[in-house]
């Protein structure tokens, strides 16, 4: 595995829309496994095709499902990731939470952005096995915002204001 170059805000490749993987083989099993390191590298919780370089309609999201609810991780545990390739959004719940969104392409940008608290998705494995997926809150949101990139639409385009990180100067 290799830990691949996020593209950062300014990159045309972030306002583009994605095309379909057709080939289910060894170079998209290396993307995914990159993507993953990658992802775990740069403490995010999504990481979409065209972040890495790459205009495919894929992504990959840590699954935060078996998380213990205190929030202290165990000091054996191994983080498990869920792989949607062509993926498709079949259902959003009607109400929708305004919270403020991060994005690793946008470093120091969060932006008030309103999501459904529910979605369920349809997608392809990196085998071309295609699998349902319902989820909840954080997962629903990181499902939304990685397929949002597969569209070329970023937090930049969605959120409503920002909270600016500010970065304090040396006296």
């Amino acid at each position: 595995m290799a830990l691949r170059t996020i593209v950062q805000d300014g990159d045309p490749i972030l306002k583009k829309v994605c095309r379909p993987v057709t080939n289910f083989d060894d170079r998209l099993a290396t993307l995914l496994d990159d993507m993953q390191e990658t992802l775990l590298d740069s403490d995010g919780l999504g990481l979409a095709g065209p972040q890495v370089g790459i205009m495919r309609r894929l992504f990959v999201c840590l699954d935060e499902r078996d998380l213990p609810e205190d929030g202290e991780l165990p000091e054996d545990y191994e983080p498990k990731f869920l792989e949607f390739i062509n993926p498709e959004i079949l259902w959003k719940s009607e109400e929708e939470v305004m919270l403020y969104e991060g994005c690793l392409s946008f470093p120091g940008h969060n932006g008030a952005i309103r999501r459904p608290r529910k979605v369920k998705a349809r997608a392809q494995d990196r085998h071309g096995n295609w699998f349902e997926i319902e989820a909840e809150e954080m997962l629903a949101r990181c499902i939304c915002h990685e397929s949002n990139h597969l569209d070329g639409i970023t937090i930049m385009d969605l959120a409503e204001y920002f909270y600016e990180d500010q970065v304090e100067e040396d006296e």
